[in-house]
């Protein structure tokens, strides 16, 4: 046995149907397995709350150690995982091939998953989950629901505070009367027959996110792809499922990914590349689906023809050449790489597709930035999540750039709050882009 793996990390497939996955007593088991051997390495000190929170209660535990710990006092170790997967994939040594088998993110779902099933979840949490019902509710009215929302309203924030304990100081996201969805039903914009990719067709999963709450990505992702010849259809049969696994509600994902790989399955087979606006989406249809259905042929194709939309740029810039236009932004770029889009193992694309921009200064930050979905704006975690996020804020503050960018929007609306909250210096950043933003800005879009 050797003391870490060099190999590429394997995942292996959720287990979820089988009545020992939601066992109480196999689950603590495995809990105090693999805390051990995290008592024992500590390298993710510094990725998230979970391991402080978790290296505290051995640490307070004495010689005792990890068998010290009572178990109910591990909810708090379950509860800060965001299931951003970094642990996973950048510091663990012990993940699969290695014998010690480890996947935390995965076991922190199982632990959610079993919770759910003996009826612990919440009915205001899975209100929140439902982000199809409430983006249709909402966009009737926007203005209203986007009234509501704002942080500086005195009457609504501290309701929605007390009813869903959602912190009154936390940046939510804004809706929109007019989906991308309706939007792209309009005329769509001038494809260009004569640029390099010209002979390129994909079909646009919207995202719950950029369909709802910011149809601009979507908007600009589908203009530089015409620009750069790719025929584009915007497609959303549902969304991915992502709010619903950070509870553990692993048989909604399942019904998520059945419908969706069957609708976009019909898009593949007539030659389109499936290309996703949100990283959070890419990686639950190139990783997480299959992991969960991994008898489901079309879930195995669809994972297999997913882009996420800085990586399908990038692709075409490398293989056919991007169409002449760009113009430098007359700024430099801070581009954080969002966990999600670094988890699904393909480089910093962010990054990548931003130095295509003639010119670009691009400055990297790879630091979480603590939001984890809807974890970060709850009352019991916001100041938890700023202070997860403080390094990368920094960072940003250092870097002194007009831009700043994220591949996820809601790390980007949560590193915008935190540059409100530090001391001293920082840049007058009152938005954080998409890369494909960006890239619709300098092609003058």
């Amino acid at each position: 046995m050797r003391e870490g793996s060099l190999e590429a990390p394997v995942r292996h497939p959720l287990d979820w149907r089988n009545p020992d996955f939601y066992d109480p007593a196999k689950i603590d088991a495995e809990l105090r397995r693999v805390f051990e051997i995290c008592h024992g390495c500590r390298r993710c000190f510094n990725l998230c709350d979970s391991f402080p929170r978790l290296f505290d209660l051995i640490d307070a535990a004495g010689d005792a150690e990890v068998a010290g710990v009572r178990s109910e006092d591990f909810a708090g170790v379950v509860d800060a995982c965001t299931l951003c997967d970094m642990c996973f994939m950048t510091k663990c040594p012990y993940v699969p091939p290695h014998e010690f088998n480890l996947d935390f993110p995965h076991l922190m779902l199982r632990v959610r998953a079993a919770e759910l099933r003996a009826g612990k979840g919440g009915f205001v949490d899975r209100q929140l989950t439902e982000t199809d019902r409430n983006g249709r509710l909402a966009a009737k009215v926007a203005g209203l629901a986007n009234w509501a929302t704002e942080t500086g309203n005195r009457v609504t924030r501290p309701i929605l505070e007390k009813v869903a304990r959602i912190h009154r100081q936390a940046p939510l996201p804004r809706y929109h009367g007019r989906t991308f969805a309706v939007q792209s039903q309009a005329k769509p914009p001038a494809r260009d027959a004569t640029a390099p990719a010209r002979d390129r067709k994909a079909v646009l999963y919207a995202t719950c996110f950029a369909n709802y709450n910011a149809p601009g990505i979507g908007l600009a992702a589908r203009a530089v792809l015409a620009r750069n010849g790719v025929a584009t259809e915007v497609v959303y049969p549902q969304c991915c499922g992502m709010p619903q696994l950070e509870r553990g509600d692993i048989p909604r994902v399942a019904a998520a990914a059945e419908k969706v790989a069957a609708e976009l399955g019909r898009w593949i087979a007539d030659g389109y590349d499936v290309v996703t606006l949100v990283s959070s989406c890419a990686l639950m249809m190139k990783f997480e689906w299959p992991l969960i259905l991994p008898e489901n042929q079309a879930v195995k194709t669809l994972s297999e023809n997913t882009y996420d939309i800085a990586e399908y740029v990038v692709d075409i810039a490398r293989k056919e050449g991007l169409a002449d236009g760009m113009r430098p932004l007359g700024g430099g770029i801070t581009v954080h790489l969002a966990c999600h889009a670094r988890a699904q193992n393909v480089g910093a694309k962010g990054a990548e597709l931003l130095r295509l921009i003639p010119d670009a200064e691009v400055a990297v930050v790879e630091r979480c930035s603590g939001h984890g979905g809807s974890w970060g704006i709850r009352t019991e975690n916001y100041e938890v999540a700023h202070r997860v996020g403080k390094a990368a804020v920094r960072q940003i503050a250092r870097q002194q750039k007009p831009y700043l960018v994220s591949e996820c929007p809601l790390a980007a609306m949560h590193l915008v709050d935190g540059l409100g909250r530090i001391d001293g210096e920082r840049p007058a950043v009152a938005h954080a882009y998409h890369p494909i933003e960006l890239v619709a800005l300098a092609y003058g879009m």
